[in-house]
């Protein structure tokens, strides 16, 4: 294949999602990881995309790109409200009996919290955070993925941790977010990680994302999913514009206070 050919497939295929990852990248094309990356640095030059850490971006998506998140008690700190009202729409949804996996970050942390006193059922986690929130509730069952441990958020990540998620079965799963754009879909920061996210999803009947507004529009490193493969967003104001957009077009609901 001809680098004019390449390079027009990887220009469709970075328009289309936003931004794409370089493995999927050597897939799509079947052609070496360096000719990939010395594509996309030639690409670059022209101003046809902006390479990004693992991959590329579609040129001009990155007014919101996000490089790396924030230290873990800057974000625990700020947007209370919004995470509370996200982690109340959230729990809401559950019903006694029920399965169901809540993921990483500040968030997730509130979400734990609003779960009722007196629910009933099964939650897994790769948080020790969310985990030390719901150890103590007298009527669930409490797992905790094994894997190695990253600080800050105290997440636990890796094969291990993929594994488990690959074995559970949930009726619902809330997954935390880096950002949500209209194009590059959902997005977070560590790339260890969005495997186990996306092995999270893939076994739950329910999807829920949850992104408070002040997410819209960004775009962190790595891509979890488009917009079409969650069930829904949970957020504590509606999304406007291309974003109300794209997940109206893609069929998503949308929780908000």
């Amino acid at each position: 294949m001809l680098s004019a050919e390449r390079h027009q497939l990887i220009a469709n295929a970075v328009n289309q999602a936003g931004m794409i990852s370089t493995k999927e990248l050597i897939q799509h094309l079947g052609v070496s990881a360096e000719t990939v990356r010395r594509d996309l640095t030639m690409m670059e030059e022209r101003g046809l995309l902006t390479r990004v850490r693992g991959g590329a971006a579609a040129a001009g998506t990155l007014r919101g790109f996000a490089p790396e998140e924030a230290p873990y008690a800057e974000r625990s700190s700020g947007g209370q409200t919004a995470k509370r009202v996200v982690a109340e729409i959230a729990a809401a949804l559950l019903k006694p009996g029920m399965t169901i996996v809540i993921d990483v970050g500040t968030t997730a942390v509130h979400l734990a919290a609003a779960v009722p006193q007196d629910f009933q059922g099964l939650v897994a986690t790769p948080s020790l955070l969310v985990a030390g929130e719901l150890s103590s509730r007298p009527n669930m069952e409490v797992l905790v993925a094994g894997g190695r441990v990253r600080g800050g958020d105290q997440v636990c990540g890796g094969v291990q941790t993929v594994e488990f998620f690959a074995s559970l079965n949930a009726d619902i799963s809330f997954i935390g977010s880096g950002g949500v754009d209209a194009r590059a879909g959902v997005t977070d920061f560590y790339r260890e990680e969005i495997a186990v996210k996306r092995q999270m999803m893939r076994h739950s009947q329910r999807q829920y994302i949850l992104c408070d507004a002040s997410k819209f529009g960004l775009i962190a490193p790595h891509q979890v999913c488009s917009l079409d493969e969650p069930t829904g967003l949970i957020t504590d104001v509606a999304p406007e514009g291309e974003l109300a957009n794209a997940l109206g077009n893609k069929g998503i609901e949308i929780l908000h206070g």
